[in-house]
């Protein structure tokens, strides 16, 4: 596998409008946001849908331990250091200059205990360690928004491994156009077939989730009540995800199932 050991050489750029403070890599391409006013809420439409695995489980306190490839403006990490006061959250993040930018100007906690951020290769620390998680996000790109050894099946198979038994993998589609069949493809053929392809979000990202194990079958009457909990708690609203869902795929006496032998 060609994996890109060193840090990217384009550069980290911050622009604001409307409130709102955007995350560049060395072209207008949006790598991530903050409302200024509302730090610890994800403002763009895909972080929210990253976000979709925690109406998957059942337990209150779900997700205990996530790793997260890729930082960008440390949204979605916020987010679960806030909302999941349990969970201990691993980063891996390639460029040293994003982890500086997202605790400068994105307001990223520092606290070493629950929010960690290793530099590195994300495909290295996958295939290279043996700790497990609950929660596996992938949102790893380049400036032009190609995704590289992290769109794998040997990358894949080691999210796999990595994962508990109730665990989830959800990985962001966005920039593999040409090759989104093939990425389903390679995600599904690691997860033994147990992936779902979620429809794509306002911006026009994708949402895979897989699970290796403990299937998910999942009434949308649930779904809907824990949507409504969770925006209660947390001010997230995954109401329109799950509308979406309805409506892009056939649910069989209206459950979501994602694995071949649901419990």
């Amino acid at each position: 596998m060609n994996r890109r050991t060193s840090a990217p050489r384009h550069s980290v750029d911050i622009s604001e409008e409307a409130g709102v403070r955007y995350l560049h890599f060395g072209s207008e391409w949006i790598q991530g946001a903050m409302r200024i006013a509302r730090p610890w809420s994800l403002e763009l439409s895909y972080t929210r849908e990253m976000m979709a695995g925690l109406l998957l489980r059942e337990a209150a306190d779900w997700p205990r331990r996530v790793l997260m490839i890729g930082l960008g403006a440390g949204s979605l990490a916020k987010f679960l250091y806030r909302h999941r006061p349990n969970c201990r959250i691993t980063v891996v993040e390639i460029n040293p200059q994003v982890e500086f930018v997202a605790r400068q100007y994105f307001k990223l906690p520092d606290d070493p205990r629950r929010l960690e951020v290793r530099i590195g290769c994300g495909a290295d620390f996958m295939l290279g360690g043996d700790s497990s998680f609950d929660y596996i996000l992938v949102d790893g790109f380049d400036a032009d928004a190609r995704p590289g050894a992290l769109d794998t099946l040997p990358f894949y198979l080691a999210c796999r491994a990595r994962l508990n038994d109730d665990g989830l993998f959800c990985v962001n589609l966005l920039g593999r156009n040409r090759g989104f069949a093939a990425s389903v493809r390679r995600i599904a053929e690691a997860f033994a077939g147990s992936v779902a392809v979620f429809p794509s979000c306002d911006s026009g990202n994708t949402m895979a989730f897989a699970s290796p194990d403990q299937a998910v079958d999942i009434s949308l009457d649930t779904l809907r009540a824990r949507a409504a909990e969770l925006k209660k708690a947390s001010g997230l609203d995954l109401a329109p995800t799950i509308g979406r869902l309805q409506l892009a795929h056939p649910l069989p006496d209206g459950r979501l199932r994602i694995g071949r032998n649901p419990a």
